[in-house]
């Protein structure tokens, strides 16, 4: 009988160990929209174990022209219910847990993060961004963290030791305010599903992730680009944490 994970099994460099890797990690999707729901979906379609759902609200009709979780029908419920139940009906084998809540208002949001193998930032206003960024920093659990607008999309990647979300942007963007950004649903699917196999290969030690580089594309004209980043050396979230890794001078 063929297993329900032999597609990916098959690919040379992932076997059993990657796959065991992911059956027992922890992600945190922060953020279930467009880009968080594509990111759970493809998390919990490769084998993670423990998917832990983080989003304020419920599912407004505007919603739909990029949500994969959602119905038409569900519109006024809990983001964070739908979500579950589909998960759930499409992937039983993963444990679902979610919270309702706005992340200011999670008192155990630095547990969640201490606890994850690696969080994915899907979240759309820089509070809420800045907040995870330095939640995992402080604690060392990588961050995947993406974001998109119109047909423009970005993904950092950010291990232990790496320029953080405050390294690259050091300031938020003033001007923004709920619901003001325009998307198509494929950009918003794209930048989930990078960010969802940035994390598998994050725990599943497979590949190379792209630690220090900033992704941009905008599929306006399928322009893609990789940056390198710098480490700013007087960053408020990761300077002191750099200082704290680095090996000792030989006496």
């Amino acid at each position: 009988m063929p297993g329900l994970f032999d597609r990916q099994l098959g690919i040379p460099g992932f076997g059993p160990q990657a796959q065991e890797r992911l059956s027992r990690a922890t992600v945190l999707v922060a953020g279930i929209g467009g880009l968080g729901g594509a990111a759970a979906t493809y998390l919990a379609a490769a084998g993670v174990g423990r998917l832990v759902l983080v989003h304020p609200g419920v599912l407004e009709e505007p919603d739909l022209n990029r949500q994969t979780l959602m119905r038409p029908e569900w519109i006024g419920r809990s983001r964070v219910a739908c979500a579950e139940q589909t998960l759930r009906a499409h992937h039983p084998g993963v444990e679902i847990v979610g919270f309702d809540r706005e992340l200011a208002d999670l008192p155990e949001l630095g547990q969640l993060v201490a606890a994850a193998d690696v969080v994915v930032d899907a979240r759309h206003n820089f509070p809420d961004r800045y907040r995870l960024n330095d939640l995992c920093v402080a604690t060392g659990t990588p961050a995947v963290i993406a974001a998109m607008n119109a047909t423009e999309g970005n993904v950092l990647v950010v291990e232990p030791g790496t320029p953080c979300l405050r390294c690259v942007f050091s300031e938020g963007d003033p001007t923004w305010e709920p619901l003001g950004f325009t998307v198509l649903g494929a950009v918003s699917g794209l930048a989930g599903c990078l960010a969802a196999m940035e994390s598998i290969k994050i725990i599943a030690r497979f590949g190379e992730p792209a630690s220090g580089r900033l992704l941009q594309y905008d599929l306006w004209d399928m322009d893609f680009r990789s940056l390198r980043v710098r480490s700013d050396p007087t960053c408020p979230a990761c300077a002191q944490a750099r200082v704290r890794r680095q090996p000792e001078e030989p006496r």
